[in-house]
């Protein structure tokens, strides 16, 4: 399965605002994993005219996001960020959108495909932009990212470490109650709990 980025231009290096853990949440079903870092549910509905999730995730000073749904899986947004941009005085060119499809419940074709996820995410705090991830609950494929990325950046010594931290920013979000574990299942905690970042060669 392959995935797909719209680019609405190459993005020049950070204007954009830090986040600090503390920064208050755009949404009532997201967390920051990291300052960088927003997780979250779908942010977008057709049938909400206004106060769009999608504009209060641009408030907060998210200018890439990671979209983790399958093509049809909900009605697409992609298209809608040109104006939201312009009505927040957001150049268009600093927006960036990947969608990257993951099966809902379900785990990445392959490891390389984790692997092309994190790149992203790397690039993005390589030019200081903050970034949201999302599928469509925020829960499983949402977590199951989240988790390889605390790995990846040495936030977490280890996917069993990784998990745990997720399990803490989780319990602070709206749906927890009704939701109360992220990964969703037990397939994508156990690809998080073996996950390890590629090795660089050295020639």
């Amino acid at each position: 399965m392959s995935h797909s980025t719209f680019t609405i231009n190459h993005c020049e290096p950070a204007r954009h605002p830090q986040r600090r853990s503390s920064s208050p949440r755009p949404i009532p079903n997201s967390y920051w994993a990291t300052p960088q870092l927003l997780a979250c549910e779908y942010p977008w509905s057709p049938f909400e005219s206004t106060s769009q999730k999608l504009d209060k995730i641009l408030a907060a000073g998210v200018r890439t996001f990671i979209d983790l749904t399958e093509s049809g899986e909900l009605s697409p947004y992609a298209t809608h960020l040109p104006d939201l941009a312009h009505a927040h005085d957001i150049p268009v060119s600093e927006i960036e959108y990947h969608q990257f499809p993951i099966q809902d419940r379900s785990l990445p074709e392959s490891k390389e495909f984790m692997f092309a996820i994190l790149d992203v995410l790397r690039d993005n705090e390589r030019r200081g932009r903050v970034t949201a991830v999302h599928c469509r609950g925020g829960i499983g494929r949402t977590g199951m990212v989240i988790g390889c990325w605390l790995v990846e950046s040495a936030l977490a010594k280890s996917g069993e470490e990784a998990l745990r931290i997720i399990a803490t920013l989780w319990k602070t979000v709206e749906k927890c109650k009704r939701y109360p574990h992220s990964p969703e299942t037990g397939p994508q905690c156990q690809f998080v709990k073996n996950f390890e970042p590629p090795r660089l060669v050295v020639a």
